[in-house]
């Protein structure tokens, strides 16, 4: 009988290797964070994150491959997705060791977002018990097809491309957060930016859809 010269917890590493090796990418990233949005397909992808489709193809193939996205026929097009919950929480703990440990992070924070937007964000548990009391407007600055995908219940969505023209639809009485795909999603601070200078009481939800759903929280969406 012949034995194994690799012992089961190397090769326990070596699989957890391959998943890091999967995730050693920006542009795979942010795939992943746009499919947390919901599942889209090869064009989508490549048209929000202005990679060439065969780029978008690769890199979600290489995805597939080291079971991070999960993909279903629907007609002729393929449609991707992430593929559990637990995708979105690595990339959520990959966030926060980086925040940690990492100089160049805090500097990227600290020179783009901190510039725009100082102030604490809301947290989840604080939106919940405002929005039931309603006292603030949840706003939802993703693209349309992303808030049809799914959104924060009783959300309204004016993508942050329209948010100029559409001041009108808003009401001051009322403190808006705006939330959209994640930590570092720019629509929401500039939403926040452009609110505040138009006279609105304004602020950012800690985190966006993705980690709203994580958290186990209700999602809706928009069926018709």
């Amino acid at each position: 009988m012949t034995m194994s010269t690799t012992s089961p917890k190397r090769a326990v590493f070596e699989e957890f290797a391959k998943t890091a090796k999967c995730l050693g990418h920006a542009g795979r990233i942010e795939i992943i964070e746009l499919l947390a949005q919901g599942e889209r397909s090869v064009e989508a992808v490549a048209e929000r994150t202005g990679m060439t489709v065969a780029t978008t193809s690769q890199h979600l193939q290489t995805l597939k491959r080291a079971g991070l996205v999960s993909a279903r026929r629907d007609g002729k097009f393929i449609l991707y997705s992430v593929s559990g919950d637990e995708v979105i929480a690595l990339i959520s703990a990959l966030r926060v060791v980086t925040e940690q440990h990492a100089a160049e992070m805090d500097r990227i924070v600290r020179g783009y977002f901190d510039k725009r937007d100082g102030m604490e964000p809301v947290s989840r548990e604080d939106l919940l018990e405002r929005a039931r009391a309603g006292l603030v407007t949840v706003l939802d600055v993703r693209p349309a097809d992303e808030y049809a995908a799914g959104h924060i219940p009783g959300a309204t969505n004016i993508p942050l491309s329209e948010l100029e023209q559409r001041l009108g639809d808003l009401t001051k009485d009322r403190e808006i957060i705006a939330y959209c795909r994640g930590p570092y999603c720019v629509y929401a601070f500039e939403a926040v930016a452009a609110l505040r200078q138009a006279g609105f009481s304004a602020r950012r939800l800690k985190g966006g859809l993705p980690q709203w759903r994580t958290a186990g929280l209700e999602i809706s969406r928009d069926l018709t």
